[in-house]
């Protein structure tokens, strides 16, 4: 996902403006109802911007086994050989469900951050979707290593669909003639971009403010102050953290609506669900820790955002 910028000439003289571009999408998927829940996302997305669309299932050992059951087989090739026929007719059945929309296909065995490293760098991806179903605990490490080892380590954004998205935000999957899936319209009426105002987490903010402007949205600046026991006695950190919302919308970015400045005390991830929750918000954009350990939102944050957010999460790295 590329910001694009230029100067564009209007009556009133040179403004600028900016574009979105995402030529390339990955759509990873286990075949689970989560992941078939992002596959909306994943075409609107390319219907908007023109995209080539890449579906991409990687087998690993412990797919292979629940995929086959594993009891009549005396061999992990033979295993292999039958969950990649499979997979590859459910890959098929996703395909016929596109319409005209270009795309390509992968099945391959091992690691799955390994294998889609590949597809990502192969193919110059802009943006990787991915389901999520946000469990924590156990749960998280048996299931959910998967998509947050995506999170830690893609070098383009990634739009996590959660459990608990809803409402307005939730893109059905309607079906056509054929299967196909029927176009739908991508519509983001409000985004929240939650930042912790480190120099990298602002290097973020371009990309929210293109959105903004490319989908006429309204726009939610927003940070969150955890630590602010004694903010009485330095009231400093609200007067500057104001300022510096203020200062990330260009004033001649030229947005359907002024940006709108929240400042919350609490904790971070609760407090940037419940703002998009209250706004209704179509997408929250955050930006990611990647795996070399520059500062953006902890994990911690993120993941609980992903988990708990009524709309899909835009995680974009530095």
């Amino acid at each position: 996902m590329k910001v694009l910028e230029y100067q564009q000439d209007t009556p009133e003289g040179q403004k600028r403006s900016a574009a979105i571009s995402v030529k390339n999408v990955l759509y990873a998927t286990d075949f689970s109802a989560i992941s078939e829940s992002a596959l909306p996302y994943a075409t609107a997305i390319s219907r908007r911007f023109g995209s080539t669309l890449h579906v991409a299932h990687v087998l690993s050992d412990s797919s292979v086994l629940l995929m086959t059951g594993g009891v009549d087989y005396v061999s992990m090739g033979t295993l292999y050989e039958d969950a990649h026929s499979t997979a590859q007719e459910k890959i098929q059945q996703i395909t016929t469900r596109l319409g005209g929309i270009p795309y390509r296909t992968y099945v391959r065995h091992g690691q799955v951050w390994a294998n889609l490293s590949s597809i990502v760098a192969e193919n110059a991806i802009d943006l990787i979707v991915v389901g999520s179903h946000g469990r924590t605990g156990l749960g998280k490490l048996l299931l959910g290593s998967v998509a947050e080892n995506i999170l830690r380590h893609s070098p383009c954004p990634v739009l996590t669909v959660g459990p608990r998205v809803a409402g307005r935000a939730k893109l059905q999957e309607f079906h056509g003639k054929g299967r196909e899936l029927a176009p739908a319209e991508l519509e983001m009426q409000h985004i929240v971009y939650a930042t912790n105002l480190t120099p990298a987490s602002l290097t973020v903010a371009p990309v929210a403010i293109a959105l903004a402007k490319v989908f006429q949205s309204r726009l939610t600046l927003m940070h969150v102050i955890e630590d602010y026991a004694d903010l009485e006695d330095r009231p400093g950190p609200i007067e500057g953290g104001v300022r510096q919302l203020q200062a990330i919308v260009p004033k001649d970015a030229s947005l359907a609506y002024a940006p709108e400045i929240v400042m919350e005390f609490g904790s971070a991830s609760e407090c940037i669900v419940k703002a998009a929750a209250e706004r209704e918000a179509d997408l929250i954009v955050l930006g990611a820790r990647p795996a070399d350990g520059t500062t953006h939102l902890p994990w911690t944050t993120v993941h609980r955002v992903v988990a708990n957010a009524t709309c899909p999460v835009l995680t974009v790295p530095a």
